[in-house]
């Protein structure tokens, strides 16, 4: 059986092999699947249980996949490996610097409207640590390097960036803001850590 299963916003492919001599239940993750190997009495709510329970080792393991197995011929998008001449790639950098155009400025004009929060202006710059960042006069700055991870860590940084227009450092005030637009923000700059 294999289905779809959502773990902190992050989609994965499930695979469930019930046999009759299996003693034990087996979960392992191949090639960006999860994969549970477990007796006839093992139902699919069993499934949900340990997916859940063992949630943080399949993200970890999932990520260490996608490093470990991403080719020369290969690069992340947006959290999925893909073919550099499927998207005919001259210049990666260049690549990601003009698909982040198209991702950023729609998750900032949501949710400006929604922290009534608004940027003197966005910039974009590849950099090693820096996702994000406001100065003082509210122009906010994204790393263009976020095209390699799913889009809602990208939502995250504009959140956080967008929440610096009110406070300009990470106080109670600041972090209460981030959660009332991103509750789950924690889980994301977890997972977020583990990608890197």
């Amino acid at each position: 059986m294999e289905f779809v299963h959502n773990l902190d916003s992050l989609v994965v492919t499930v695979k469930l092999e019930n046999k009759k001599h299996i003693k034990h239940c087996y979960l392992r993750v191949v090639n960006n699947e999860v994969q549970i190997r477990a007796n006839i009495y093992f139902s699919l709510e069993d499934a949900y249980e340990l997916l859940n329970r063992k949630k943080n080792w399949i993200i970890k393991s999932l990520e260490q996949s996608n490093k470990n197995s991403l080719n020369d011929d290969e690069f992340l998008y947006f959290g999925e490996v893909k073919k550099i001449s499927d998207f005919k790639i001259k210049n990666i950098d260049t690549f990601y610097k003009n698909e982040i155009k198209t991702i950023i400025p729609p998750l900032i004009e949501k949710y400006s409207k929604m922290m009534k929060l608004f940027p003197n202006s966005i910039n974009y710059r590849k950099n090693k640590r820096t996702w994000g960042s406001c100065n003082y006069k509210n122009d906010l700055k994204f790393n263009t390097q976020l095209c390699k991870f799913p889009v809602f860590i990208a939502e995250y940084v504009v959140i956080h960036e967008l929440a610096h227009i009110k406070h300009k450092n990470h106080s109670k005030k600041f972090w209460d803001l981030v959660n009332e637009f991103c509750p789950d923000y924690k889980q994301r700059e977890k997972l977020f850590k583990t990608l890197l």
